[in-house]
């Protein structure tokens, strides 16, 4: 641990000399179990639901069958908090502190990152345990049958946040008041579109619509407009609504974050010449498992190994442009504009990028390697938090909800099974009648409706 601490301190030391700028990081040697759990929950302490043991479960599965590792679990903030695991070697340990340092340095530049801690606050642990205590407390006041309820439909409904809108949202006001939620010349072009102004003329007759214009913010709009809703209900509703906000830039940067860590973690290995000779080239061992392709030899991987093909698109990046380009990009842009702008056609060609279809006989069929099929093939699951674009688009006199899947839009289809059991828990905090409408398998309309029991 000392030897650690000290490399450490030598290691962040560099880091400066190279230009990193970010938060201090506190680092914390922990049990693998803790680990695995931590990033199972996405957090030390987090709110608690079964869904959290199912993850586990599959993590655990996927652990004894060789699949999956975890060096480490970073959170953003101010302080950075990290969390290596103890049965780990010096030498990953040490991969792992330099790896840490890029996230912190990442996160510190990315304009994503940096909107989240000014909303949000730069101590997401702490914010996050009291969260887990308010709920403990509402066990213990209303019992668990109701409390999961609530959980239930709260992280159904998790990805369906509005990232443009601010993370402490304002009601709804008069709808001639009512601000846009920032300037954006797009949004004033397109109200002066014809037919727009009419529209919210239209509006302002008799009852105001609810809501106003179709609502993609559903956590936040259940919060604010359930009719029966109680104050700890929507606290919790309000409480994975900023946590969704908080890991949104985590996700939305993953391929860009995990690359630009890679990157300077093998970076800063070699430029560390107090490193002695046997500890450095374990360490390059385990940088040579973190970034190559899942599939080992000739075979071909099936999946996209953000550390991969970040490491390799940072590498191109800094050897064409400059490391100043390079950090004009972390700031600037997101995987979208990163993978669309920075993965050419002749790196995939060296990556072996392509893109497949399974029958449902299980055999694999390239279909093709023209790069804009493959970057997007990359990009589409990360679309709207990797979720399908829906809407609250109204609430009846009767409080019946309407959503509508915006299936042209976000050119998803919708699993209908399971959206059925979305809103069967949207309608247990709802508590009236809710609809959505979208299209089936053939492209057709369908509506699905579900009635509180």
């Amino acid at each position: 641990m000392n030897d650690l601490r000290d490399y450490a301190a030598r290691l962040e030391a560099l880091a400066r000399t190279l230009g990193f700028t970010h938060h201090p990081v506190e680092f914390e040697l922990v049990p693998d179990r803790f680990m695995m759990e931590t990033a199972v929950y996405g957090l030390p302490v987090r709110m608690p639901h079964w869904s959290f043991g199912v993850r586990y479960i599959r993590e655990l599965v996927q652990r004894q069958m060789g699949l999956s590792r975890i060096f480490e679990v970073m959170f953003p903030g101010d302080p950075c908090h990290a969390y290596l695991v103890d049965a780990n070697s010096l030498a990953e340990n040490v991969l792992v502190v330099a790896h840490v340092l890029g996230h912190a340095d990442f996160a510190s530049r990315n304009a994503l990152f940096v909107r989240s801690m000014a909303m949000a606050g730069g101590h997401i642990l702490e914010q996050a345990a009291a969260r887990a205590n308010r709920i403990e407390q509402a066990l213990a006041v209303h019992g668990q049958a109701r409390v999961e309820a609530v959980l239930d439909a709260a992280l159904a409904l998790e990805a369906h946040v509005d990232l443009q809108r601010e993370l402490h949202r304002k009601p709804y006001g008069p709808p001639a008041a009512e601000a846009p939620a920032r300037d954006d010349p797009f949004l004033e072009r397109w109200r002066s579109l014809p037919g727009e102004a009419a529209a919210a003329a239209g509006e302002r007759t008799g009852r105001p619509p609810l809501p106003p214009r179709p609502e993609t913010d559903l956590l936040w709009f259940v919060a604010q407009h359930a009719p029966d809703l109680d104050g700890w209900e929507r606290d919790i509703f309000l409480a994975v609504r900023e946590e969704s906000f908080y890991f949104h830039p985590v996700f939305a940067c993953q391929i860009m974050n995990e690359g630009w860590a890679s990157y300077w973690h093998a970076r800063l290995l070699r430029e560390a010449d107090f490193l002695p000779n046997d500890l450095y080239l374990a360490a390059i061992k385990a940088h040579s498992d973190v970034v190559r392709p899942h599939a080992a030899g000739r075979t071909l991987a099936l999946s996209v190994n953000p550390y991969h093909l970040g490491f390799s698109m940072w590498e191109r990046v800094v050897a064409a442009q400059g490391l100043e380009a390079a950090r004009r990009i972390v700031a600037e842009e997101d995987d979208f504009g990163f993978v669309r702008n920075h993965l050419d056609a002749t790196l995939a060609e060296e990556l072996d990028l392509f893109v497949y279809e399974a029958s449902d006989d299980g055999r694999i069929r390239v279909v093709s390697r023209d790069i804009a099929d493959v970057r997007e093939a990359i990009l589409g699951p990360r679309f709207n938090f990797g979720a399908p674009r829906v809407a609250a688009s109204a609430v009846a006199n009767d409080g019946a909800l309407t959503l509508v899947h915006d299936h042209a839009g976000d050119g998803r289809g919708l699993d209908l099974d399971r959206a059925k059991r979305v809103l069967d828990y949207v309608v247990r905090v709802w508590r009236r009648p809710v609809a959505l409408h979208t299209v089936d398998a053939r492209g057709q309309p369908e509506r699905l409706t579900v009635a509180p029991a």
